[in-house]
């Protein structure tokens, strides 16, 4: 039995979801035709109360999309050292968008609003790069899947508002701190400029991000879209799984909550684990303690039980429970993980 926990992305579309993918009615998207992309792209902004949305290939290109539209080549953006849009997407800020990165050293991927105002460049000093964007990550993936406190979030829109700075949202996996949190789609609304949502991540879609914001920066955005290559014809058959996601898959990722802290809760009783970081989604973030056992050690003998995860650097491996990590698989890694103990 094969489980793979690298990632909430190695999900296939349930019986439910193909059906509807088989049964969409499509069109061309370049032409704005596909009625299932134009619908799937009407829930998601009314879900969030925004103005308009735009469906996407990748999660990086949603980014990608919302940086250039908040910036102009020389710009510089603020956000965590961990933030998915500078470690993860290819030196795309640079690449894409002629705009730097100013790093602010926070917690598991989360800054304060007093750092982000600290990270402000003066805006007539000509010297240093014009700040322009606030980019922030929830849940954070490098600081295993943590969830914002939503006060937090407001001081920052505060900060914003005061320095005339857009304010965007990678929400690849907002979905698990929404369920998490007990929070609601319109509260991030109604606070960030632009949001970019997954539908690949915890969902159970073979693709698709979606870029919400006002109908202005969604036009806009189709154009960038254009240049990017992310124009699509038939879509309608990648958001139909979408819509099924969005309508069948969201509450059940309190499951994958669960299982990741009972993974959690055996690492911490294993005495070659050196540190569990805290759990409050489906990402679990642990080191090994070297004097015990290696972390290739570990990782190959999970492997050679056709177990596989990552690591994430600086000696973090990563587990990732998803909608695909079914309980016979939860109940029998929880078991190989005690008898790893017992063997040391």
């Amino acid at each position: 039995m094969k489980i793979n926990l690298i990632s909430d992305t190695v999900t296939k579309p349930t019986p439910g979801m193909l059906d509807a993918m088989l049964s969409a009615e499509v069109g061309d998207d370049v032409f704005k035709a596909d009625p299932t992309v134009n619908a799937l792209e009407r829930k998601v902004a009314e879900m969030f109360g925004m103005e308009a949305a735009l469906f996407f290939p990748s999660g990086t290109m949603t980014n990608q999309t919302a940086i250039k539209l908040h910036t102009r080549p020389g710009d510089q953006l603020i956000c965590d050292k961990y933030a998915h849009v500078y470690n993860y997407e290819g030196g795309g800020v640079s690449f894409n968008s002629g705009v730097s990165c100013k790093l602010v050293d926070g917690h598991r991927g989360m800054m304060t609003a007093e750092q982000v105002e600290a990270a402000i460049n003066p805006p007539d000093f000509y010297h240093s790069p014009r700040t322009s964007l606030v980019c922030v990550e929830n849940t954070t993936n490098k600081g295993g899947g943590a969830c914002w406190d939503f006060r937090e979030l407001e001081r920052i829109k505060a900060v914003c508002d005061k320095h005339g700075l857009a304010y965007h949202l990678d929400a690849a996996r907002l979905w698990n701190a929404l369920v998490a949190k007990g929070e609601s789609p319109e509260q991030y609304g109604g606070l960030f400029d632009t949001i970019s949502v997954c539908l690949s991540k915890g969902l159970g879609c073979p693709v698709g991000s979606v870029l919400i914001g006002s109908k202005e920066m969604i036009h806009k955005a189709l154009r960038i879209r254009k240049i990017l290559g992310g124009g699509m014809r038939q879509a309608g058959y990648l958001c139909a799984a979408g819509i099924y996601a969005l309508d069948n898959h969201r509450d059940r990722l309190a499951r994958d909550h669960h299982k990741a802290q009972e993974i959690g809760e055996v690492l911490q009783g294993l005495s070659y684990i050196k540190i569990v970081e805290p759990i409050e989604t489906n990402i679990i973030i642990f080191e090994i303690n070297e004097n015990q056992m290696g972390e290739d050690e570990f990782v190959e003998e999970l492997k050679a039980k056709d177990i596989h995860l990552i690591g994430m650097g600086q000696g973090k491996l990563r587990i990732v429970t998803h909608m695909d990590y079914t309980d016979g698989m939860h109940d029998a890694f929880l078991s190989l993980l005690k008898k790893l103990q017992v063997n040391q």
